[in-house]
């Protein structure tokens, strides 16, 4: 049972990694992929601009994340 357990994390870790909302955007991407496929000769075309939008979308929450620098006041670096 230990190993069955250890298989699954590493692959939770290894797909979800730290942000579980990409692995969400990237599912949701091939799925709408994968729909439109059938209908859509061009559905290629959804993959590489979920792509640039994931992308953006980790960048910007990354930076409203990251601690502001010090505004200055009576401290020098």
């Amino acid at each position: 049972m230990r190993a069955v357990r250890r298989f699954f994390s590493f692959w939770y870790d290894f797909v979800v990694g730290d942000d579980w909302m990409l692995a969400v955007g990237v599912v949701v991407a091939v799925l709408v992929t994968w729909a439109l496929a059938a209908t859509f000769s061009a559905a290629w075309i959804v993959m590489p601009l979920a792509v640039v939008a994931l992308l953006a979308i980790s960048i910007g929450r990354a930076q409203s994340a990251a601690p502001t620098p010090f505004d200055g006041g009576d401290h020098e670096p």
